[in-house]
């Protein structure tokens, strides 16, 4: 079983879409639905892009990146990165494997947007990519307030994306 497991890891390495791959045969085993596992492998390509950017930026990987996801985070959807675990009642789990597909757009629609300023502005380090997290997540919470406005109803909320998963029952009958 080992060994079974290990080769696998070691094609993996080789051939970073079966990855992927296996990624989205996980979520499909924990019954999330088609939708939801496409918008997620969207926001790790966007966040992928992100840090690749705060990367060339010199941004240093930890602290840092946590205090930008952060910044981002409030600018889009009102709470911290901590607030927002608190919000839906998670401990160690993902945030973003917790998020509805709303939350999702809207938050790979913030990284993206920063990804994309910085790509255009080019700054060096973190005050100045801070800066520009303010604005990408502004951007984003600007479009979460009209797409409210619109619905008459809060997209950041306790739901969590499992909240829909089929019981697991259900999922092996297909």
């Amino acid at each position: 079983w080992m060994a079974k497991v290990a080769a696998e890891r070691l094609n993996q390495l080789q051939d970073p879409e079966r990855s992927i791959h296996q990624a989205i045969v996980d979520f499909k085993r924990l019954g999330y639905s088609d939708r939801w596992i496409n918008q997620r492998v969207q926001a790790i390509k966007a966040r992928k892009e992100l840090t690749d950017e705060w990367d060339r930026a010199g941004v240093k990987e930890g602290q840092q990146y946590a205090t930008l996801t952060d910044i981002i985070t409030k600018g889009w959807s009102g709470f911290t990165t901590k607030e927002y675990k608190h919000l839906k009642g998670l401990k160690k789990e993902s945030l973003r494997d917790n998020m509805t597909t709303m939350e999702l757009a809207l938050n790979m629609l913030a990284e993206a947007t920063m990804a994309e300023i910085s790509r255009a502005e080019n700054p060096k380090g973190f005050a100045a990519s801070a800066k520009v997290a303010q604005r990408g997540g502004k951007i984003a919470g600007n479009t979460r307030k009209q797409i409210e406005a619109q619905t008459g109803r809060p997209i950041v909320s306790s739901e969590k994306a499992s909240d829909y998963i089929r019981p697991l029952e259900e999922n092996t009958e297909q």
